[in-house]
């Protein structure tokens, strides 16, 4: 039997971003930026699906806004903007109540009890969005995560022939072209990455075999927290697994109290509270609560695998 790769003592809260960490969409401070309707934008993107399958043309729902974007880079309504200016404009984004106390507080809970500090348990926060990644690594989060899987942009393209060149170091912006992009079921794809290391050791593949005793962060051990129709797919993998998911909602500037508690009736989340992540707030103690039972959880595992060493007879 090979030997285990991690103790799979760490805890991963996972997090949503729009609506979860902050109450409204991030790319809110790019319309201010630039004087652009943010309605007028939003009613466009709603119409591309349509809009190309009328010429023949299929396109993906979920990440559509990003071409779009780009075309109003292009067209010079969104002129000079670069990855640059994403980072800056993420420091514009206002976190949600509690946020980002909230992710410090969690590690130092952790740090409290004596015994998860003799089991080595620790907590890692990441965060999975089809928002920008830039602009989520500007943001109040960027210094408390432990890693981000989001949109990315290109400026400076490779040209036909590039590999012949000597590099040149790119130049600012604008974007031109998209790099990575994450949508609603490529979500999933992060999951497994935490879970088996792949963030942590880039020579692992994310589709290679692996028993569940050589994953590094169990899916059990994980807690998922977001506020959409969009996040069902972690949803539902994480419930399947043994994983723990929260659904928060926000009040303003848009109230979709509706949308998830309509998630809780059908089960696919096992809790709900308002993303408030303040001291005595439901959605705080919810997840206190929680990271608890994981931790316990983990202390007796250990336990029983300690217990189940046989030790050699001793003298009669």
């Amino acid at each position: 039997m090979p030997a285990p790769l991690y103790t799979q003592t760490v805890i991963a809260f996972i997090w949503d971003f729009d609506k979860t960490l902050i109450p409204s969409n991030m790319q809110d401070p790019i319309f201010d930026e630039y004087d652009v309707d943010p309605g007028a934008f939003w009613g466009e993107v709603d119409g591309l699906v349509d809009y190309y399958a009328r010429n023949g043309v299929i396109i993906q729902r979920d990440t559509a806004y990003l071409g779009h974007l780009l075309t109003y880079v292009r067209e010079g309504l969104f002129g000079d903007l670069s990855n640059r200016k994403l980072k800056e404009l993420g420091k514009k984004l206002v976190p949600v109540a509690g946020m980002p106390e909230f992710m410090t507080a969690v590690r130092d809970h952790v740090a409290e009890i004596p015994e998860f500090v003799a089991e080595g348990i620790t907590v890692e926060h990441y965060i999975i969005s089809t928002g920008l990644r830039p602009m989520i690594e500007g943001s109040v989060f960027g210094d408390k995560i432990d890693g981000v899987w989001a949109n990315t942009f290109i400026e400076d393209v490779a040209e036909p022939g590039y590999l012949d060149r000597l590099p040149v170091p790119p130049g600012p912006g604008p974007i031109s072209q998209l790099g990575y992009t994450i949508d609603n079921t490529s979500k999933t794809r992060a999951i497994f990455e935490i879970n088996k290391g792949v963030n942590r050791s880039p020579g692992l593949d994310v589709n290679a075999r692996m028993s569940e005793d050589q994953r590094r962060v169990p899916i059990k051990n994980m807690v998922y927290i977001a506020d959409g129709p969009s996040d069902v797919p972690v949803f539902s993998i994480l419930n399947h697994a043994g994983g723990r998911t929260l659904g928060v909602y926000t009040l303003e500037p848009t109230n979709n109290h509706k949308n998830v508690k309509t998630l809780q009736e059908q089960g696919r989340i096992q809790g709900m509270a308002e993303a408030d992540f303040r001291p005595g707030k439901p959605a705080y103690l919810w997840l206190m609560d929680t990271l608890e039972q994981i931790g316990f959880e983990i202390v007796e595992a250990r336990r029983q695998a300690l217990s189940s060493i046989k030790n050699p007879p001793g003298h009669v």
